[in-house]
Formats: structure tokens, sequence, C-alpha cells
């Protein structure tokens, strides 16, 4: 994949991030999705079994500030920070994703998340760690 056909079509999964709604032609029917969080791993396939790892935890539209795409033979890795709020607060991730798209429609995902961090947890990691950059 060249590097502007995998930003493109990153920029379309940052939309889906973003809206919790999947742009069309996004992902093939039966999309395969291996999830790793801290200490936990889910699996989905097929856009709304995808999607329904998605909601519990990003039931609001949320933001992404800072991206990298690095293109791939057959798709790309992204690496990307992820903020949104849900119930009156304020969370956070960092999250790497590798997509196979070798049609230019994502056919897998590998996620691989530092887990959801509330205002307490950044708080904390603020006063105990000085970051070299953002």
């Amino acid at each position: 994949m060249t590097e502007m056909e995998a930003k493109t079509l990153a920029s379309r999964f940052i939309e889906f991030l973003e809206t919790g709604s999947v742009p069309v032609g996004l992902f093939e029917a039966d999309v395969f999705c291996d999830f790793t969080l801290p200490r936990w791993r889910l699996q989905a396939r097929g856009v709304a079994d995808v999607m329904a790892l998605r909601k519990p935890s990003h039931r609001c539209p949320g933001k992404v500030p800072r991206w990298r795409c690095d293109p791939t033979p057959s798709g790309f890795v992204l690496e990307f920070e992820e903020s949104w709020e849900q119930e009156g607060r304020a969370w956070y991730a960092r999250e790497i994703v590798r997509a196979d798209a070798p049609e230019g429609v994502i056919r897998e995902l590998s996620v691989y998340c530092t887990g959801d961090w509330d205002a307490l947890q950044r708080e904390r990691h603020a006063a105990a760690v000085k970051l070299l950059r953002p």
C-alpha cells in the first residue's frame, strides 16, 4: 500500500473512532478484530461485533488529536491518542492498530490499547513521570 493510500484509509478509520459510525466501505463485512487490553484479550468477526467491542467503553464521540500512520505492503500501522467523555468523565488512551487491507478495505485489525485512563490516573501519572514528549 502506498503512503497516500494508507493515510487516506487511516483517516477514514479515525473518522470511525471519532464518530462511532463506520464509513461506507471501511471494513469488509466479515472483518476480524483481535483486541488486546492490559491483562485481557477480545476478538470479534463482522462489522456489528467489532462495533460491539468498542461501544461499552466508547459510547460517546471522541477526538484523535495525534496520530501517525506507516504503510505496510497490505495496509497500515496507526499509532494514536484518543480522548472522549462518558457519563461526565474525561478519558484517554494510547493505541496501536495494525490493519490489513489488501484491496483498500480493512479485512483484519490487531489493536493494542494501554487501557482507558480517567482524569485521576492521568494526574497520578503526571505527578510521577516527566515525559520528554507529549
